[in-house]
């Protein structure tokens, strides 16, 4: 007699009920893709499990639009500074990993029983896992979250199926624009079931005064080596600005590479951005690591952070140059003058 064969999703349940409690923790400073997929997954275990599942992240939900996102769809995520686990529980990370630092549980003696994730884990060692569904191929952790609620011919509701299109759509952003056939799938399947005016208003969430003083300011700091540009914010009010720029910056048509840096609480906080046939943003990531630090991400779109005592809203001349210069040498350029992006003249002229 045939059997049919356990999906993802079916293995996933099958761990998580041996447990009382269910945890699912995002990375630190949820982003969209890391709601949706949390609180996917927590929607799964309740539905399925019939135990109730809380959805945790550290720090706070600053860029416009995922605060948006929160006050129009209200997915359960938790934000807290530290978690303790009673017994009995069960621990599933999504859109992180186990040697990730970005999470609650990065120093913590518990170590998950599950991970959900789409970001390429090179180096890192393996762990042993009950369930481990890592799959760089697909455009976002939200799409593999989607196939189980399809596996388990579950319907999200639309609040669930917005949030989950939406963190589609956030992680398909400048070069990443590669969809996989189950990111087709998924993304049709999620589109039929959407509030497309809660997306609408979600893409066009209003922008603080704040943001755009850190606009101009960035525009005018940016600094182009042949295709290569760099940008060192000297303020940034959130973290998020710094991948807004990056973005913006590799749309500038001399440009190829971007890293774009800030400091923030003492720390300096990087993203870079490539063009497809310019060189792989997770590998310049790690070249401007230099070893100290950690970061990672996908082919054109990554970031990192480089910890320290930084005083100040910007980067000093020391650190300036320094990054200049491993900037330069992950790009494989020579020590070079670079030019303004926004000329200086052009700067004084429109005061």
């Amino acid at each position: 007699m045939l059997t049919s064969r356990l999906t993802r999703s079916d293995r996933l349940l099958k761990v998580l009920a041996n447990f009382q409690h269910v945890y699912i923790v995002a990375h630190n400073t949820p982003d969209p893709d890391a709601i949706a997929s949390g609180w996917a997954v927590a929607f799964l275990v309740e539905q399925k499990l019939h135990k109730q599942a809380r959805v945790f992240g550290g720090g706070d939900i600053l860029r416009a639009e995922n605060k948006h996102m929160l006050d129009l769809l209200h997915p359960p995520m938790e934000l807290v500074r530290r978690l303790e686990c009673p017994p009995s529980t069960a621990v599933v990370l999504v859109d992180c990993a186990v040697g990730n630092q970005n999470h609650l549980f990065a120093d913590h003696p518990v170590l998950p029983v599950a991970v959900i994730d789409h970001h390429l884990h090179d180096g890192q060692p393996r762990r042993r896992l009950p369930f481990r569904d890592i799959r760089p191929q697909v455009a976002a952790s939200a799409t593999i979250c989607a196939c189980y609620l399809r596996e388990q011919k579950l319907e999200p509701g639309d609040p669930l199926a917005t949030a989950l299109l939406y963190a589609i759509r956030t992680e398909t952003r400048g070069n990443e624009t590669r969809y996989s056939r189950t990111d087709r799938t998924a993304l049709l399947w999620l589109t039929e079931r959407a509030d497309f005016s809660k997306l609408a208003e979600i893409e066009n969430a209003p922008l603080s005064v704040a943001y755009y003083t850190d606009l101009v300011l960035a525009l005018q700091n940016t600094i182009i080596y042949h295709d290569a540009a760099l940008c060192l914010l000297p303020r940034a009010s959130a973290a998020e600005i710094i991948g807004e720029v990056a973005d913006l910056l590799i749309r500038c048509e001399p440009i190829r590479r971007v890293f774009c840096g800030a400091v923030i609480q003492g720390d300096l906080l990087f993203s870079v951005r490539t063009m497809p046939d310019s060189g792989n943003a997770t590998d310049l990531v790690q070249a401007m690591l230099a070893g100290g630090g950690q970061g990672g991400g996908h082919p054109c779109r990554a970031g990192g952070k480089i910890p320290g005592d930084l005083a100040g809203p910007g980067v000093d001349q020391r650190l300036q140059n320094q990054l200049q210069d491993r900037w330069l040498a992950a790009c494989g350029l020579p020590p070079q003058q670079g030019n303004y992006l926004v000329a200086r003249d052009e700067i004084v002229e429109n005061l």
